[in-house]
């Protein structure tokens, strides 16, 4: 049986937040390179903010299955590395506590995380993907709200101060 005790939750409460802090990371930096991707379909056409959040929704919900690796192995790393570099994880193998035994929390709360991936990626991701690319899609053929020729002079726009 499984007993947490105050090492497994000092392990987890600092994995975890960092778990965290990395994952609203990597999301970030993966949807800043998603929407750099597909700017051109964003810029001049007039749309509005509910389209622009349905956008950065779907493409979100797409991105996860990239982050949610890199943050858990990102986590780890510093979790065992800030043990390490403040001896802590050698005071606890002083007082005799196996690895297996200091990993047991994280191995339990990643297996977590594994069938909620596979189920998300399974029922979510499907559904948001295909919304994303139609989104996009839609997005491809709408005309640009205001085209303006080059080397020509236009008079009589609508709403402007020179009509």
């Amino acid at each position: 049986m499984f007993h947490f005790k105050k090492i497994d939750s000092y392990i987890f409460k600092r994995f975890f937040t960092l778990f965290l802090m990395t994952f609203l990371i990597c999301i970030f930096i993966l949807l800043m390179q998603f929407l750099w991707k597909h700017v051109t379909e964003l810029v001049g056409k007039g749309i509005g903010w509910s389209v622009l959040g349905e956008f950065f929704v779907y493409s979100i919900l797409s991105l996860i299955p990239m982050a949610l690796p890199l943050a858990i192995l990102l986590a780890s790393l510093m979790t065992f590395g800030n043990l390490g570099e403040n001896f802590e994880l050698t005071a606890i193998k002083a007082a005799g506590v196996s690895l297996f035994r200091i990993m047991r929390p994280l191995i339990l709360f990643i297996s977590v995380v594994c069938v909620g991936a596979f189920y998300f990626s399974n029922y979510v991701l499907p559904v948001s993907q295909s919304k994303l690319w139609t989104l996009i899609f839609s997005l491809r053929q709408k005309s640009l709200e205001l085209n303006i020729p080059v080397e020509k002079f236009i008079q009589g726009l609508k709403g402007s101060i020179f009509t």
